[in-house]
């Protein structure tokens, strides 16, 4: 089967450049001869070229990366989308959205010189074998982990591998102060796209998706299952930083909510060709109130589904304007594990919209666009949003909606705090705050442990105790933040991180949703 696929990668200012590499795709046929290579005059020249430079040029010259120069300067002339990937990051970019991988199943980071597990996957390989949180990975076989300071890339070949191939561990647990070795099997490891399925309060579900991945509908639709036997009446879907993924699942998704024979997206490629995709009979949730969270991260496949609910009129999009993706690419294998993936066909919402934006300015213009919403204010003001009057089009029930740049929300909701205060969200939901709590942790686990939810965050949130060591943390590490405007939030975010760690995802989001603008926007009306 062949499958489509829509992705755009996070847009968070500085991530974009990398991220662009996830990319976009729709498979059609591939067609043999793409790019360099082929009779034609143009194509000749570059052939002659590379030929030329490697025989003749007087210095030993890495042809490779000049045909990787050649295809980014190609592909840099037509949409910020169209995107080479290299073969390193290819595996990478597969195996994500492919949805598990083979290896040992643990969360963990380089601490001082050793690696030191944050939490094992629940019910991995690791996990398995009697490993837990705080525990050090000496050696992998016979090889020393500690002590050097190894890339990730050479730590993750050391603990990954075939599937049911042996690994013996060296470990070390510093609670009980000895070393031991352990023997593990390794095995398929998923990469959860649904990080949480949660109830909010009676009555009403919530589910987190990261990203559209292989495994997301089953996940999906698993999450649904699960909230409607918890008595969920109405469902919260939040897609904040969610970029995307494979085209498919976004039409699954909308499946469950929309009635037979509703129009999901249309696509249309250069000859004109449209493809529409419709739901079927399955739904599992077709009846019931639905809220759609976005915000300006929330792209392609995000905005394929939120435009698929809002232009039926089947539920109420809340945030922020999403980013503003509509192209979507084929992916073509290069032969030596890279690839170029390249826009193939635009698509369009139920109502026909599209939702691209302008990409005439250049790339860098496009991804930087960001910016531009914090100059105009439009991310803390529904006024300050540029609707263009020209692309008016109507709803099933004839609301109006806009295309032309994202999919706008039905009830906004703006940052939190003023122009710069949005760093301190950014800051309090990164992995410096997992690493800063871990090492809590690794001094005190044992006066934690044990302690339910609501008695972890009194005890976290009733002193400055840990307040204080973050913002020392912090200065430790060249970050300086004026955090104390926003202490309370900083203390429930710290409670909610020690509670994932103790506890679990589930236990994390349960907690952390309080605080949400968006979820009380849904919650309190």
């Amino acid at each position: 089967m062949k499958i489509k696929k829509v992705f755009l990668p996070v847009v968070l200012a500085t991530a974009m450049a990398l991220g662009i590499v996830i990319g976009s795709l729709l498979n059609y046929p591939a067609q043999q001869g793409a790019l360099i290579g082929g009779n034609t005059s143009g194509k000749g020249k570059l052939n002659k070229l590379v030929d030329f430079i490697e025989s003749e040029y007087v210095d030993d010259v890495n042809t490779d990366s000049i045909v990787d120069l050649t295809v980014n300067s190609i592909l840099e002339k037509l949409d910020p989308h169209s995107v080479y990937i290299d073969k390193g990051e290819m595996e990478q970019v597969s195996q994500s959205m492919k949805g598990d991988f083979v290896g040992i199943g643990v969360n963990f980071y380089m601490y001082k010189d050793s690696v030191a597990v944050i939490k094992p996957v629940p019910g991995g390989p690791s996990e398995r074998a009697g490993i837990r949180a705080g525990d050090r990975i000496l050696f992998a076989d016979n090889y020393k982990l500690y002590g050097r300071k190894l890339p990730n890339d050479t730590l993750f070949s050391k603990l990954k591998g075939e599937e049911g191939s042996k690994l013996t561990l060296t470990i070390f647990r510093k609670s009980e102060n000895r070393k031991f070795n352990v023997n593990i099997t390794r095995d398929v490891v998923p990469i959860q796209s649904v990080d949480a399925a949660v109830m909010v309060k009676p009555g009403t579900g919530y589910i987190k998706v990261n990203r559209f991945a292989e495994t997301t509908e089953t996940e999906f639709h698993k999450a649904i299952g699960n909230l409607k036997k918890q008595g969920a009446k109405e469902l919260i879907v939040d897609l904040r930083d969610n970029g995307g993924g494979y085209m498919e699942m976004a039409v699954e998704m909308a499946d469950e909510f929309l009635p037979d024979g509703r129009v999901i997206v249309k696509t249309k490629n250069k000859k004109g060709r449209v493809d529409v995709n419709r739901a079927t009979e399955k739904g599992l949730f077709e009846t019931g109130k639905l809220y759609v969270l976005i915000n300006e991260n929330s792209a392609s496949a995000s905005e394929i589904f939120a435009g698929a609910i809002q232009d039926n009129d089947r539920g109420t999009i809340v945030g922020r304007r999403s980013f503003g993706k509509g192209l979507v690419q084929r992916e073509m294998p290069l032969g030596d594990g890279s690839a170029v993936r390249l826009t193939v066909a635009r698509y369009y919402t139920p109502s026909g919209r599209s939702i691209q934006r302008s990409y005439k300015e250049g790339g860098e213009a496009y991804f930087n666009d960001l910016q531009k919403r914090f100059e105009s204010g439009e991310l803390y003001a529904a006024d300050s949003i540029k609707i263009a009057d020209t692309l008016k089009y109507k709803t099933l029930k004839g609301r109006i909606v806009y295309g032309g740049g994202g999919i706008i929300p039905d009830t906004f909701v703006p940052l939190d705090g003023k122009h710069g205060d949005e760093n301190i969200t950014t800051l309090m939901q990164s992995g410096m705050v997992a690493y800063f709590v871990f090492e809590q942790l690794d001094k005190t686990r044992k006066a934690l442990s044990g302690l339910d939810a609501t008695a972890i965050e009194k005890q976290i949130t009733g002193t400055d105790e840990y307040y204080n060591a973050f913002n020392k943390y912090l200065a430790g590490n060249g970050l300086v933040f004026k955090l104390e405007k926003h202490k309370a939030k900083v203390k429930e975010y710290l409670a909610a991180e020690f509670v994932r760690q103790l506890i679990s995802e589930k236990a994390y989001y349960e907690m952390i949703l309080k605080q949400d603008n968006m979820v009380k926007a849904v919650l309190l009306p």
